[in-house]
């Protein structure tokens, strides 16, 4: 894929549906007694595999053309033995969620992923598993393939090492099965979407600060979900508003849940034109934002703020190489085990287009200010990878190149026409 410096992005766009949502919204309608109807949701690569999953097990799914599917609950006991081991593809998130799911099921199944899966550490969700009784294995009891046998659960209290929405989701899904209640204590906020729509579903999940707790319900009731523009998704205009000259940009219902909102809060610290409108809450709050050409600064990112944007850093990274002074990315050491190491990633193709970037044991420092120049940009075959590189490629002087730039099809198919109908 070609790029060249563009001389300004104007327009109003949709991105596609939350990820995050998308996912929640077929297991949990799965699980639910009652038909859920889903719109807005995220036909990414993630998100089928989902799909894929739960109509192996017996599951009635139907995918619309419009972004809609319709997702026949079989119930909290209705899931099925699949006839052949359960592939996830590039999904940490089906995997990690979908663990829990599977460890109060009454039959045995294994399950698997692309390479990049293989690699990630699932030693983080067999372990509490475990202590609920769940029968879990895997590769050195770290990687996939995993197979998981009838178990009978008991409700703990599990303190989470690190904040993981997969983690804390992997044990609350888990803690329907379980006998007791299932507590989660997080070290800071993470991603509350689980919890959300567990209680939208008749779920009983008290939330005290960072303490999480799950009472194991007799039934879920189906629920229709709107499924809100994905932020993540957004964040990639976000920046690319903000540091190409002469940019003006509204993308329509993004959802701004306050524990995935940290990507506006920094691009604002950082000095961004950044306003938010037509505010209103569906289930998830929503609204439409509109950003437009700044002079950005160089700011410390690091603490509480990180599990709200954890998927945002590249990008972010990309926002620290266009602004003036010194950015400093730290407590982001879980980057190094997304679908790439991140870290790493971004170091190299941030310095392969001029950037003074150096790598830490938990993030980077970014001196920002100096002029950079396109160049043939590797994605790892990591889309956040692929789709900040090209934000990137749209401020630097001279063309550029995104190698392997396909990959982007596992959160938004559409993003280089996107990026074109702006005016990149």
């Amino acid at each position: 894929m070609k790029l060249h410096p563009s001389t300004g992005l104007h327009g109003t766009i949709s991105v596609p549906g939350d990820k995050s949502v998308s996912h929640r919204s077929v297991m949990l309608g799965a699980l639910a007694d009652g038909v859920t109807h889903v719109s807005g949701f995220l036909m990414g690569e993630d998100c089928l595999s989902t799909i894929d999953c739960f109509r192996k097990m017996g599951v009635p799914i139907e995918v619309g053309d419009d972004r809609t599917v319709t997702v026949h609950g079989v119930g909290l006991h209705g899931l099925k033995q699949p006839a052949e081991r359960l592939y996830t593809g590039n999904s940490g998130t089906t995997t990690r969620l979908i663990s829990g799911i599977l460890s109060g099921q009454s039959f045995e199944v294994s399950l698997t992923g692309d390479a990049s899966i293989e690699k990630r550490p699932m030693g983080r969700i067999i372990q509490p598993l475990r202590q609920m009784g769940a029968d879990i294995t895997g590769v050195d009891d770290k990687f996939c393939p995993l197979t998981i046998r009838p178990g009978k659960l008991h409700g703990i209290e599990y303190t989470l090492p690190v904040a993981s929405a997969q983690l804390k989701s992997a044990i609350l899904l888990a803690g329907l099965y379980a006998d007791t209640p299932t507590t989660v204590i997080e070290p800071a906020p993470s991603r509350d979407h689980t919890e959300r729509m567990l209680r939208a579903l008749g779920c009983r999940v008290d939330t005290d600060g960072c303490r999480i707790t799950l009472y194991p319900p007799e039934k879920l009731t189906a629920r229709d979900v709107v499924v809100p523009a994905d932020i993540s998704s957004a964040a990639f205009f976000l920046v690319a508003g903000a540091i190409v000259p002469n940019s003006e940009i509204t993308i329509r219902d993004v959802g701004v849940n306050p524990t995935r909102d940290g990507v506006i809060e920094v691009l604002k610290n950082m000095g961004a034109d950044i306003t938010l409108s037509n505010l209103r809450d569906e289930g998830e709050p929503i609204c439409d934002i509109t950003v437009r050409s700044s002079q950005l600064h160089g700011v410390e990112i690091g603490g509480a703020v990180i599990p709200r944007l954890i998927d945002e850093l590249p990008v972010l990274a990309v926002a620290a190489a266009f602004a003036q002074g010194e950015t400093v990315i730290r407590d982001a050491a879980e980057l190094k085990v997304k679908e790439s190491n991140r870290i790493a990633a971004m170091v190299s193709e941030l310095s392969r287009a001029g950037a003074d970037v150096t790598e830490t044991e938990d993030g980077m420092i970014i001196r920002g200010g100096r002029p950079l120049h396109g160049a043939a940009f590797e994605t790892y075959h990591d889309h956040r990878i692929a789709m900040s590189m090209a934000v990137c490629a749209l401020a630097c002087s001279g063309d550029s190149e995104i190698l392997d730039e396909n990959v982007v099809a596992i959160s938004y198919p559409d993003f280089f026409d996107a990026l074109h109908r702006l005016g990149g």
